[in-house]
């Protein structure tokens, strides 16, 4: 496995495996990896005869009063996670940005609710920063999980709208052994904190087994299990256009944040049409 820091040198990589037929998968991470990004990096390799791993924390994404500073970080682990399932690379840049960059990448419509109406600028970060990986790593295919699934739905617009001739590749939300999902920022959990945490799977748990085809009654169904200090939205879209839906005429996607302490989470589940 080889550790990358440099862009040019990262293209000119890249470039060397399509010009002998390989395929390039890519799986974008801000670092400190867990089983999540593992699987991630798996299913990519299921895709591609190369894997290339971005670790990278992106502070375009971060708002004023986020937690850029203190987003847990641990290369050597992520290294090593990255070797034992099969990466060919793993890029490390310093800084993803030359002087004088100055160019944004928005995706109206779609980043405007559920995330993007608490954390303005956010979306506009991460669309950014996806664009110029694809145009330093030159992947044929991306790897994106469920779990944020507006910004899957956003990565997949922009990369249609702008013909970047990426596939993407959804990666199914994986969680712990007791239900939470898996996140980064799931360390800074106490105990107690954790176990209220456990109620944003079993609200959404409860909304999939539920029969009520209304979503206003299913919303209320999800908010009485929720135990969290402070709901930004629980939401039921459109697995499509992320449009808040009336009735589940359609696929759909239960999704909700919330923090448990000054822990932010999200979370979500696919839900079938009902007659």
């Amino acid at each position: 496995m080889q550790v990358i820091t440099s862009p040019q040198a990262m293209t000119a990589w890249s470039l060397e495996q399509w010009a002998a037929g390989r395929r390039v998968g890519f799986v974008p991470t801000m670092g400190y990896l867990h089983q999540g990004h593992a699987s991630l990096v798996d299913l990519a390799g299921n895709h591609a005869d190369q894997v290339v791993v971005s670790i990278y924390v992106n502070p375009l994404q971060f708002g004023p009063d986020e937690d850029l500073d203190r987003y847990p970080r641990d290369t050597q682990g992520d290294l090593a996670t990255c070797e034992r399932h099969g990466a060919a690379v793993v890029f490390m840049p310093s800084t993803l940005y030359p002087p004088g960059f100055g160019t944004s990448v928005s995706v109206p419509g779609l980043s405007q609710g559920l995330c993007g109406a608490n954390r303005p600028g956010h979306f506009e970060g991460v669309a950014t920063v996806v664009a110029r990986l694809f145009g330093i790593v030159r992947p044929h295919m991306a790897v994106f999980g469920e779990k944020d699934f507006q910004q899957l739905a956003i990565i997949q617009r922009m990369t249609e709208d702008l013909a970047l001739g990426v596939e993407i590749v959804p990666g199914p939300l994986v969680r712990d052994a007791d239900g939470l999902a898996l996140s980064s920022r799931n360390r800074y959990l106490g105990p107690d904190q954790r176990r209220r945490a456990l109620s944003l799977s079993r609200a959404l748990r409860a909304m999939r087994a539920s029969k009520l085809p209304q979503v206003a009654a299913l919303r209320q169904l999800g908010l009485d299990l929720l135990e969290v200090d402070e709901l930004d939205y629980l939401e039921v879209v459109c697995a499509r256009s992320l449009e808040p839906l009336e009735h589940l005429d359609r696929p759909a996607r239960a999704v909700l944040a919330a923090r448990v302490g000054s822990t932010r989470l999200i979370d979500g589940m696919a839900l079938e049409p009902r007659p």
